[in-house]
């Protein structure tokens, strides 16, 4: 270490940064700002390093700051490794990829580090709308409710009323353990030592400083995932026009609809059906998910069973409706819009006459099945051939996810391990993880990999265009060895030639999405469409109903659509 600059000591060994980034990318905690007056941090994932060459980040949280980077902004970015905060100097993008729905992004390699061992200077604070309960536990069964003020990697300053003075008396002797409850649901515990208070008489308030006791390296994790997220959410309460296009931090979505703050139905809005924006709070569940596990958590168990919960209710109320949905979710990350996809058409097709625990069990596993793909060296996604190395490192997203559910409990690890760990395996053995084959495979394996194959080939990939239901049939159909041939029958008859979903060219030359099929595969209700895009809010026209073929004459054939 050398030269000083402020309260931080300069890292200049090139081994040191390299140590010390290596901490940021495990933690999954970084925050990129912008050297702007006014701006604030915003939580990003720093994704590799390349020594003395180049950073690679993903930067889709912070997609509404892409063009002023593109233009040459200067950045830094700052994070908390080896139990230090840790920032770089001023930092540019030298290259920007969208793949994968997300934002891939290089920047030059810093010359040094700044380091700073006072973790808990930095605050994030929590603006008035934002609110975070925190339960204080005591000793015989003393219960104090409180709320979040400000939260740091250390510790954290909770407001009270005086009736908590009884419990506070109990924290001079041991820490006292505390439960914060974020406005998604998601809930955290960790123990903390009460370090100062302050009394308030006019309001009848304490506002006490806590330090957390006791952290493990996955609640270390945690707490500075919270803290930028809240740095996050707090920068769209200032009254700045260029915060607008912010995108909100999911651990506050419900706090904003109990609020009154309007900007989440503006969202909405862009989605074409109600449906389709009732699906869309389980797509934002799973894209919160997604990002937990970047940052080194594991599934959180009780979001997953209330979202699994949720998509049987959506489906038992109107699967047809439900499987429209399904190609409305544009704006969602393709992990997330393939992985919904494939949960809503495996459950349809498996059909209703199974026990719920086990249907619930099949929706679970499928809605989080390709989420480990986001744990893999997302550099696998950009490469222009997909070779044998590349293959097996794939491979091994199926086993990140499976060792992020062992506190999922209530999940069927049978159900888990044939639909997770048997989607990718094929009838010839030619599939991953295992090479599993034939009568190795769980029937439920066998069905998963039908779903996942058409699913994945409705979407355009690097590769090939989207194709159509009868494209991807024909694909199948040519394929018994690796794919089974009785539920490619049964997926076939049961989602019919022209499935809900498809952009459908009829012989008057009018482009409809069917919503709506017969028993026998006809279109009983349909909307048309202005042009061949994915349909939102903007693009599609008048819903009809009955006697399809009449206004619009026969159906000439489906229109390829990734959707």
């Amino acid at each position: 270490m050398s030269a000083q600059e402020g309260e931080y000591e300069r890292v200049a060994g090139p081994v040191a940064i390299e140590s010390l980034l290596d901490g940021l990318i495990e933690s999954g905690g970084v925050s990129l700002c912008l050297n702007e007056a006014g701006t604030r941090p915003e939580p990003i994932v720093l994704m590799e390093q390349h020594a003395a060459e180049t950073l690679v980040m993903d930067l889709s949280s912070v997609d509404h700051l892409l063009t002023r980077l593109q233009k040459g902004a200067s950045f830094f970015l700052r994070g908390q490794a080896q139990g230090k905060v840790v920032r770089t100097p001023s930092l540019e993008l030298t290259e920007v990829r969208h793949a994968g729905g997300r934002y891939l992004c290089c920047s030059d390699y810093p010359a040094y580090l700044d380091v700073l061992q006072r973790r808990e200077s930095f605050r994030a604070e929590l603006r008035m709308g934002m609110e975070v309960p925190v339960t204080l536990f005591g000793h015989d069964d003393l219960v104090a409710e409180g709320e979040l003020r400000d939260l740091s990697q250390d510790g954290c300053q909770v407001e009270l009323p005086m009736t908590a003075s009884g419990i506070l008396s109990q924290a001079d002797a041991l820490p006292l353990k505390m439960g914060l409850k974020f406005p998604d649901g998601t809930y955290f515990e960790v123990q903390g030592e009460v370090r100062h208070r302050k009394t308030d008489p006019d309001h009848q308030l304490l506002r006490i400083g806590l330090r957390f006791a006791n952290c493990s390296s996955e609640q270390e994790r945690q707490i500075w995932y919270f803290v930028c997220e809240i740095e996050r959410e707090a920068s769209r309460y200032e009254k700045d026009s260029n915060k607008a296009g912010r995108q909100p931090s999911p651990l506050f979505e419900a706090s904003k609809k109990r609020s009154g703050d309007n900007i989440g139905q503006r969202e909405l809005k862009h989605y074409a059906t109600p449906m389709a924006r009732r699906l869309a709070k389980v797509a934002a569940y799973l894209d919160s998910q997604m990002l937990l596990l970047q940052n080194g958590s594991d599934v959180n168990s009780r979001q997953l069973s209330r979202y699994a919960d949720r998509l049987l209710a959506l489906h038992e109320e109107d699967r047809e409706a439900l499987l429209f949905a399904t190609r409305c979710m544009t704006r969602e990350p393709l992990l997330v819009r393939h992985s919904l996809s494939v949960a809503v058409h495996l459950l349809d097709l498996v059909g209703p006459h199974i026990a719920q625990d086990l249907r619930k069990a099949i929706a679970a596993s499928a809605m989080v099945h390709d989420l480990g793909k986001a744990l893999v060296p997302q550099v696998l996604f950009q490469a222009p051939k997909f070779e044998g190395v590349h293959r097996s490192a794939m491979s091994e997203h199926v086993e990140l996810i499976l060792s992020r559910l062992h506190n999922c409990h209530w999940l069927s690890t049978r159900i888990a391990q044939a639909v997770i760990g048997g989607i990718n395996e094929r009838m010839d053995g030619s599939g991953y993880p295992k090479g599993l084959s034939g009568r190795q495979l769980h029937d439920l394996a066998k069905a998963s990999a039908i779903v996942d194959v058409v699913e994945a080939m409705r979407r355009d990939r690097a590769d090939r265009p989207a194709r159509t239901a009868q494209q991807i049939y024909r694909h199948l159909l040519r394929h018994p060895h690796q794919f089974d041939p009785s539920w490619m029958k049964r997926y076939i008859e049961h989602f019919k030639a022209l499935p809900i979903g498809s952009l459908v060219r009829f012989s008057g030359e009018q482009l409809a999405w069917v919503l709506r099929l017969d028993a026998k595969g006809n279109a009983v209700e349909v909307r048309l469409a202005k042009q061949s895009e994915p349909p939102s809010n903007e693009n599609l026209g008048a819903v009809i109903r009955g006697d399809v073929g009449e206004r619009l004459g026969r159906p000439v054939g489906e229109v390829a659509v990734s959707t």
